[in-house]
């Protein structure tokens, strides 16, 4: 292990034919597994860039106690993941450009398969399928279960429409930053990411494929990553947040491929359909009956106030 003074690390001599940027914050209980799987991949001409974005956990002192050349460690004050990822990428060196959450696992033959196919293909950016884990790296492979069926609604929207952007514009089946896989070159064309604090992978393949109309690949078959599901990545303020960016990046996205002479059109369009949804919402909640009527209805509605005020509490 190397540690970084936030210029390209000292002692590099030869190009690896990959660079993989871990972005990490607080993740003591993943980081060794995401570490491992990239030391362990089977293509070996690799160097791993952590970087840590003020982990005030053990998250550093795990990193730091690897024993390999190929591992380069740089702290920083907390910046937000964007800012972390953007940091890592300046520090790269590699041919090819590969980025793993500090949360996440690539299956151990990612990167000889990606680099493999890119050099076949002439590919500027690849992403996979994923499995969704669970915080203790459970495969979650109930088909019923709320993130699958979300994955699988996106994924059956894009084998219709077959197109990657269309397929996109419906939803984010790329899933997380830790699917990209691309040259440098391309990673030098798109540049850095941008400062969306959820939705900065969904911008980034956005501009991959303007950049790269053909070049970006979606192997759709292929179940390269795991992606874990936890506590610290579920709804919470982002369920607000994102959907707010979501609106502004769709918008932003789907204009990028109307004509000038039709984009008014097009954006007074789109903005009053969201006006209609929100006024049929309204509207259906307003002519709702009454659910509580007479004592045990009321009763149980009690109840259940009572059990969701102890719930916040506790």
């Amino acid at each position: 292990m190397r540690q970084s003074n936030g210029h390209i690390p000292a002692g590099r001599i030869n190009q690896p034919l990959v660079s993989v940027v871990i972005p990490a914050y607080n993740h003591e209980r993943y980081i060794g597994a995401a570490v491992d799987s990239v030391l362990q991949q089977t293509l070996s001409d690799l160097e791993l860039i952590v970087i840590d974005d003020g982990s005030t956990d053990k998250t550093g002192e795990i990193v730091r106690a690897y024993d390999d050349p190929r591992l380069y460690y740089h702290y920083q004050e907390n910046q937000d993941a964007y800012n972390a990822l953007n940091k890592g990428l300046s520090l790269t060196n590699g041919k090819y450009i590969a980025i793993l959450n500090s949360d996440d696992v690539f299956s151990l033959n990612r990167l000889e398969r990606l680099a493999n196919f890119s050099q076949e293909k002439g590919a500027a950016c690849i992403f996979t399928d994923v499995v969704p884990i669970s915080a203790d790296g459970a495969e979650l492979t109930d088909p019923h279960f709320i993130w699958n069926v979300w994955h699988q609604k996106n994924r059956n929207w894009y084998f219709n429409c077959k197109d990657l952007y269309r397929g996109f514009l419906k939803g984010n089946f790329m899933v997380s930053t830790s699917n990209l896989f691309m040259t440098a070159e391309a990673m030098k064309t798109v540049g850095n990411f941008s400062s969306l604090r959820y939705l900065h992978d969904y911008d980034y393949i956005f501009r991959m494929i303007l950049a790269f109309p053909q070049g970006v690949h979606y192997l759709d078959h292929e179940k390269l990553l795991y992606y874990r599901i936890h506590s610290a990545n579920t709804l919470s303020e982002a369920a607000v947040i994102g959907r707010v960016q979501d609106q502004k990046l769709i918008t932003q996205y789907m204009m990028a491929r109307i004509p000038d002479s039709y984009r008014d059109d097009v954006r007074t369009g789109a903005e009053r359909l969201i006006e209609l949804g929100n006024e049929l919402h309204d509207v259906k909640k307003a002519l709702e009956p009454q659910k509580a009527q007479g004592v045990r209805p009321a009763l149980r509605e009690l109840l259940r106030s009572l059990k969701n005020w102890i719930a916040r509490k506790c």
